[in-house]
């Protein structure tokens, strides 16, 4: 596993945030990529990027979610839907490639990183979905970009 230093500017979401268990999530995105694309097509504008996944401080078993896409500024926010920033600044990034079931081991290796560097993990962090199910790809050749914005 490749993990890097980058930096990004900030980029603004639109998405669905909602506090989801764990084993709601596959439906959570669902839902959460519909609305988005609905509300952007309503709009005629298009994604800046791939699906985003912002997270925040968690518990075990749920997560507290954003889902949704990159967005130009000039997109409204419509009612139901957040239009949260991506944060800029230094970030740690990885690309897991594989199906989402086995992302907990790219994180493992990922805070083990963290804690050779000496360095805390935000709270806030983020996935982007490079290549996914819509993709048309077998799950082993997946790919999740991981970005945790450094401190």
């Amino acid at each position: 596993m490749s993990i890097e230093r980058g930096r990004r500017d900030a980029q603004r979401i639109l998405g669905l945030h909602e506090v989801v268990p764990m084993a709601a999530l596959t439906d959570f995105f669902g839902r959460a990529y519909e609305a988005v694309g609905a509300a952007l097509a309503q709009q005629g504008a298009a994604p800046l990027g791939p699906p985003v996944a912002l997270y925040g401080a968690t518990a075990d078993d749920e997560a507290d979610v954003t889902a949704g896409f990159p967005v130009p500024g000039t997109v409204t926010v419509p009612d139901g839907l957040v239009g949260p920033t991506l944060p800029a600044g230094p970030t740690v990034e990885t690309i897991h490639t594989g199906p989402y079931d086995t992302l907990g081991a790219t994180y493992e290796g990922v805070m083990g990183w963290f804690a050779e560097q000496r360095l805390t993990p935000s709270e806030v962090m983020w996935e982007e979905y490079l290549v996914g199910p819509d993709s048309g790809a077998d799950p082993s050749a997946w790919q999740t970009r991981i970005v945790f914005p450094l401190t």
